[in-house]
């Protein structure tokens, strides 16, 4: 007779004692998942690098208002509570710690401060008696100034091992809310389109009225990236030009989305064919050989994934995200002139790319706004400062540093300048009289980006592609009319904070006829370039297709191409041609090689 093993049995019974006592031992809140978030806003700009969403509290210096939500607390006892946050001002060494926050269960105030480590982890905000079943803890904002809180974590053990970094908080996280293993089914799309920015938009909605079953992910609540409410900038560059006049027909419908967001939102839902997916995050994908089979977002509220299975994918991501997790080549910062030949470019590569932006702006109150004076913030003085009562794309910062990678500091440090030179105004300048009846508005916290990865294609377009005879390619169907346009640092912004500027100037670079490049009106243009297909999918990933400030350009092209009408037609022309991918079952590779002329023809 042979023996049966009960080793397995054993360790299945562990395992799930293990399971059940870690449920009964450990609660996750994520913050993002608040049911009332008072005045705290939802930010996913940086879940990338530091793993999560979270809950931001943007005060404008006032203290916002509470933030609240149920949890359920599985037995009555003793719990310890941790809060994943950290003091944002940490990077810079202040003195004061601007992010503080509370927090209180039940009503109960929990005796620590939050938001006071050097880096993102779980600081201790206290232990508190509770009841089983259903009790509220409430965030409190101390100081209006960005306090961030991630998640929350009760625990019967004070001394538990939390993890906080890469896979291991991933999946400890994903274990305590109870989350499926796998990702639910979202379906299989003939184009999944990602980030629904002007480029995003064009790509997705194009591509429904030709024919294609499209998912458009989006991983904000709105629609429109730098063009959105969110951000709010203007877009820019010709439509409809000859000879390919019909490109630019879906831009020209969601011009400006952030003028009418309402009109946007009901061209998606009444578009046939088209699934708009909002706040989800795409954050892995799987390959099969040189082709991507599927993309995995993650809902940026409640934490649930879902999986998307398409033969093409289109990147506008902005930040090529997709191409990145897919493997594909791509570039950052400026290259040499020795490589491109381009005048423009540097003697040396380096880092240096355009910067990102904040806009903001007051206005007049019947009666004096006080605002704190801000000793964590930049120092300003009467030569240094900013005598404005309102700012734009010319706030702008990150030129040395990393988009992707140190978006939240770029973003953190327009803050400190931006708070830094109000509180100035306010309470030191001489001019502090005329802006005693001022007060700051708005300050939006999405990053208005212009530069990071750039995917490369089959070409990467040149400085000198937009010179002269710019007709230069047989696929050169984008018409851009924006000059090269290179942001740099003002001379006086450099002087005062060298390395660290975050005021931009900005130089038109023009053709060899002397004549700036930029529109006059839709209708006149004077004198353009184009771009060509080849430049709007992967060289190395075979179905990646890309649109927006992401494409296979140089640096100093990008300048000019990133503005949004021009990035808009680019989506229009990638989803045309995912449309011939379709029919004949091809790359989009194979589109320029067998059937460019088909393409042209639906462009004229």
């Amino acid at each position: 007779m042979k023996k049966r093993s009960f080793l397995p049995l054993v360790i299945c019974c562990i395992s799930l004692f293990s399971a059940f006592s870690q449920k009964n031992s450990m609660v996750l809140v994520e913050a993002e998942s608040f049911s009332d978030r008072g005045g705290w806003a939802l930010d996913q700009q940086f879940m990338d690098q530091m793993g999560s969403p979270f809950l931001l509290a943007h005060g404008l210096g006032k203290p916002v208002s509470d933030a609240s939500t149920k949890v359920t607390i599985p037995r009555k006892g003793v719990w310890n509570v941790y809060v994943r946050t950290w003091n944002w001002c940490a990077p810079w060494k202040t003195a004061e710690k601007p992010g503080r926050f509370t927090l209180s269960v039940n009503g109960a105030l929990l005796p620590n401060e939050l938001g006071l480590g050097d880096r993102w982890d779980w600081e201790y905000a206290g232990s508190i008696d509770l009841g089983a079943g259903e009790n509220t803890v409430t965030l409190h904002d101390l100081t209006g100034f960005a306090g961030r809180c991630d998640a929350i974590l009760f625990s019967r053990d004070k001394d538990v091992n939390i993890p906080n970094e890469g896979d291991a908080m991933y999946r400890f996280r994903k274990k305590l809310l109870g989350l499926p293993e796998k990702p639910a089914d979202g379906g299989v799309y003939d184009l999944v389109v990602v980030g629904a920015g002007t480029a995003g938009l064009g790509a997705a909605i194009k591509g429904a009225r030709e024919g294609l079953k499209v998912a458009l992910i989006h991983d904000r609540p709105v629609p429109g990236g730098n063009n959105s409410v969110e951000v709010r900038v203007v877009a820019s560059g010709g439509l409809n030009l000859e000879p390919y006049t019909r490109l630019g027909d879906v831009v020209r419908e969601i011009k400006n989305v952030y003028r009418r967001p309402a009109h946007v939102d009901s061209i998606l839902a009444a578009t046939a064919n088209l699934s708009f997916f909002p706040n989800m995050h795409v954050f892995t994908i799987e390959k099969e050989g040189d082709n991507i089979k599927s993309v995995t977002a993650k809902h940026i509220e409640t934490s649930r994934e879902t999986v998307f299975h398409a033969p093409l994918f289109v990147d506008c991501t902005g930040d090529g995200n997709v191409g990145f997790l897919a493997g594909a080549e791509y570039r950052m910062g400026r290259e040499m002139r020795g490589d491109t030949r381009e005048t423009l470019a540097p003697d040396r590569p380096d880092n240096i790319v355009l910067g990102t932006s904040l806009t903001w702006w007051s206005r007049e109150t019947a009666q004096p706004a006080p605002f704190p004076e801000c000793e964590w913030a930049v120092a300003f003085n009467e030569e240094s400062c900013e005598k404005v009562v309102r700012g734009s794309n010319w706030w702008e910062t990150g030129f040395r540093y990393d988009q992707v990678n140190e978006a939240e500091y770029i973003r953190d440090y327009l803050f400190r300048a931006i708070y830094g030179n109000w509180s100035f105004l306010k309470n030191k300048s001489n001019a502090k009289a005329d802006y005693a009846n001022r007060e700051l508005s708005t300050l939006f916290h999405i990053a208005g980006k212009r530069e990071s990865r750039r995917l490369i294609g089959d070409i990467m377009l040149k400085q000198q592609d937009t010179e002269g005879d710019f007709i230069k390619y047989d696929d050169a169907f984008i018409t851009c009319t924006y000059n090269l346009d290179q942001h740099f640092p003002t001379p006086k912004n450099t002087f005062f904070f060298p390395g660290a500027e975050f005021i931009s100037t900005m130089k038109h670079y023009f053709n060899d006829l002397g004549t700036p490049r930029r529109y006059l009106r839709d209708d006149q243009v004077i004198p353009p370039y184009r771009i060509p297909y080849r430049c709007l999918y992967s060289r190395n990933v075979d179905n990646l297709l890309m649109a927006g400030r992401n494409i296979s350009v140089s640096h100093i092209v990008l300048s000019s191409c990133r503005v949004q009408e021009t990035t808009g037609m680019m989506g229009e022309l990638v989803a045309l041609a995912a449309s011939l991918c379709k029919k004949y079952n091809c790359s989009p590779r194979d589109v320029y090689k067998k059937y460019l002329k088909e393409l042209e023809i639906k462009i004229k």
